[in-house]
């Protein structure tokens, strides 16, 4: 990666169908591109409704196939155009009856590099996704793009440590985490969880929320979405808690570099007395 790595994140309302989000979408990609953004990522399915508040197989019909389903075509037109990195999230179908809480990653000349499949699938109120969703099948991904590796965590991912540093371990510089969480259930855990993950493996975490209430119960999503270094520090504020917005900020990527001088934490991981943990 450059030294300084302008990056873009996208957090918007629910338009109320699919052909206007996806067409509001695009043009704050292209908002993005004109601040001289290299890659963006956009919310956790972020085409379509945060459906998993209720049980109901009438959305199985908004999953897509990948590569050649309508949302990443466009959005492989979009990075083309733009010269942009982009990170897809969306409702992915593999056949009638197998889904995934996927993210496309698209190089910045348009071309697919691959998918990350979220891992940790939460069924709790609220969050009624194992309804919708198969575990993840594809591990942890790191993508070399035209703006260096970067790494996918999706939402509910996020609180599980053992992703965010098998991401660091295979060389990720920059992690996003597009995500659809709730004021009442986890605003306190998406102020502490990402900069901690930061810090704990050295990288920069990109983190997208949701904004608004959709035609569902218990939405009411509070943005807030961010950057953040490797210290732990956000990086030129959080997004509105209320309104859309493109989040566009300057990287110091020489920051990893000087984080992992000062705290030595991947020389100093003592990986062969960690092996109970996957017992447990």
């Amino acid at each position: 990666m450059s030294e300084t790595l302008r990056a873009a994140l996208v957090q918007a309302a629910w338009t109320g169908d699919y052909d206007s989000m996806l067409l509001a979408n695009t043009e704050y990609a292209h908002q993005a591109a004109n601040q001289g953004a290299k890659v963006l990522c956009f919310q956790e399915i972020f085409t379509g409704p945060y459906f998993c508040t209720v049980q109901d197989p009438k959305f199985y019909d908004l999953a897509e196939e990948i590569p050649n389903g309508r949302t990443v075509t466009a959005m492989k037109k979009v990075a083309a155009e733009t010269g942009m990195v982009m990170v897809v999230p969306i409702y992915e179908k593999v056949d009638e009856g197998t889904f995934y809480n996927t993210a496309a990653v698209i190089d910045a000349g348009g071309e697919m590099l691959g998918i990350y499949r979220k891992t940790h699938i939460p069924q709790v109120e609220g969050f009624w996704e194992k309804f919708y969703f198969r575990p993840g099948n594809l591990g942890y991904p790191v993508f070399d793009t035209a703006v260096g590796r970067i790494g996918v965590y999706i939402c509910y991912d996020r609180h599980f440590p053992e992703g965010w540093r098998e991401l660091g371990l295979k060389g990720a510089k920059l992690v996003f985490n597009p995500s659809a969480t709730t004021r009442g259930h986890s605003k306190y855990l998406w102020e502490l969880e990402q900069p901690a993950a930061a810090v704990a493996n050295q990288y920069f975490v990109g983190a997208i929320n949701r904004v608004g209430s959709e035609d569902l119960e218990d939405t009411d999503y509070y943005g807030s979405s961010y950057f953040v270094d490797p210290r732990g520090q956000i990086v030129g504020g959080t997004a509105s808690d209320t309104s859309d917005e493109v989040v566009v900020r300057d990287l110091d990527m020489s920051e990893i570099e000087a984080a992992r001088r000062h705290w030595a934490f991947y020389r100093d991981r003592r990986p062969e007395v960690y092996e109970g943990i996957a017992r447990w």
